[in-house]
């Protein structure tokens, strides 16, 4: 529970680190969305919302598969129950993975780049 509220925190400092308004840029998002080069700090931001849209998409497959095998279970169909809480657990962690490794890589860019600008 405690990984689980200090995750969550973690990703909405960086989403909020990451879309501090640069006033440097013009209030055109087009041409800022259209060049390739991006921000250490928009690097990050962006690694820490992929990680929580990861663990929300995790949680919204654990509460379907869980759902659905209670409501399996009510009606008396266990073998149907597992087989929900197998489905719902699997994409929950297929979620959750994909969303923390394309985080992580984005945060550990954001970082060298950080790294990089200070030499």
């Amino acid at each position: 529970m405690k990984r689980t509220l200090l995750l969550g925190t973690l990703c909405l400092a960086g989403i909020t680190f990451g879309q501090t308004s640069d006033p440097t840029q013009n209030s055109s998002g087009a041409e800022a969305r259209a060049s390739a080069h991006t921000s250490a700090k928009h690097d990050v931001g962006s690694g820490a919302e992929d990680i929580g849209k990861g663990t929300a998409k995790g949680v919204g497959s654990a509460a379907k598969g869980t759902g659905k095998a209670a409501g399996d279970l009510v009606t008396l169909h266990p073998i149907n129950a597992a087989t929900d809480l197998g489905k719902g657990a699997a994409k929950t962690g297929k979620n959750v993975g994909v969303g923390a490794v394309k985080g992580t890589g984005k945060i550990l860019k954001g970082t060298g780049k950080a790294i990089k600008h200070l030499f």
